[in-house]
């Protein structure tokens, strides 16, 4: 199949082109610039801007792709340039989503008012009424759009409304793994540093302890999206079955370093890497994903200890250039070790 990635080269990206090549698929890739090189010998490089696709409807035109991913579809406009650019031209798109498009999402963060949703989260459980969620938030940019215009919701629902050229909609998880060039998604780096400065116990509040949110790889399910006609029209939760909760992840990750400390749990607040007091712990984000392996054939790829052996690998390899003081206050989490021993 000829298929094109829209945002190839980013820490999901090179990971999606790479399996698809290996299945033996002709893959290009749609980005603002031609000089990475962490892309497969064989990948053809479309150079554009993500918000002015029209411009490329040639490059687009003799290219045809069966198939087209689009890893970066963050609001409702660049959803809307997506389905102008390749209708006619493309039989299927895949989009990347998240599921940050549940309501339970803004209960966790307190936006709305309400009892918790039950877990894990299924692709029919209620989504988000209020849209625009990070509007007003201190998120990092990206260059090329604002996270005041985002929302996965809004994209879904573009991508969903054209019946002449499908769409199907994965909903990512907290995704891990090497790659992260951009150090945005460094899940385990706080806990990783810690193990390797030799601390003798991480320290964790109760309800961070029992959260549990989806976490998982991507690019297996993007590859069954696109070679599977049976995922157009659908949607389609993507994460590890049987994800522990924090703490049970923490210690994965000891076990992955080697680490011999302790994992001491206390009923007091602690400070980051802690989850805040201000969200609304009682609210997991797990989301059950019995549809894509019931109707796609979707399995993990990896074992989650190589999976993290993988993921430590790369950050030890490419620690992040500045680190945040305050998610390393030991100082305090020794004072409250002191007194969880007493």
């Amino acid at each position: 199949m000829r298929v094109l990635i829209l945002g190839g080269t980013g820490f999901i990206g090179p990971h999606i082109v790479r399996r698809l090549i290996d299945q033996g698929h002709q893959v290009a890739v749609f980005r603002r610039g031609s000089g990475f090189a962490g892309l497969p010998d064989g990948v053809k490089v479309i150079v554009g801007d993500r918000n002015l696709l029209e411009a490329s409807a040639r490059e687009f035109g003799d290219l045809r792709p069966d198939v087209v991913v689009d890893v970066i579809a963050f609001t409702e406009e660049q959803a809307k340039g997506l389905m102008g650019a390749f209708s006619g031209i493309a039989k299927r798109i895949v989009v990347l989503s998240s599921g940050d498009v549940y309501r339970a999402n803004d209960l966790l963060f307190r936006r709305i008012p309400g009892t918790i949703d039950p877990t894990p989260l299924t692709e029919s459980s209620p989504l988000r009424d209020r849209l625009y969620p990070y509007r007003g938030t201190p998120v990092p940019p990206i260059e090329g759009f604002s996270w005041d215009e985002y929302d996965k919701v809004l994209v879904e629902r573009v991508v969903m409304s054209n019946a002449e050229l499908p769409g199907t909609v994965l909903r990512l998880p907290m995704v891990y793994g090497p790659g992260d060039r951009a150090g945005q998604k460094r899940r385990f780096w706080t806990y990783l540093k810690r193990m390797d400065d030799g601390r003798q116990a991480i320290l964790m509040d109760q309800r961070t302890a029992r959260w549990r949110a989806p976490w998982g790889y991507a690019a297996e399910a993007v590859r069954l999206a696109v070679e599977n006609e049976r995922a157009a029209g659908e949607v389609y939760n993507v994460a590890e079955s049987d994800g522990p909760d924090l703490q049970g992840w923490v210690q994965e990750l000891a076990t992955v370093v080697g680490w011999h400390g302790r994992i001491t749990v206390v009923d007091e607040q602690c400070p980051a890497p802690n989850l805040p007091r201000t969200l609304n712990l009682d609210q997991d984000l797990e989301m059950d994903t019995a549809k894509i392996r019931r109707e796609l054939g979707y399995q993990e790829t990896l074992s989650r200890r190589e999976a993290l052996e993988r993921n430590v690998a790369w950050d030890r390899e490419h620690p992040p250039k500045q680190s945040d003081l305050a998610q390393f206050d030991y100082t305090t989490e020794d004072a409250i070790l002191s007194r969880a021993t007493e």
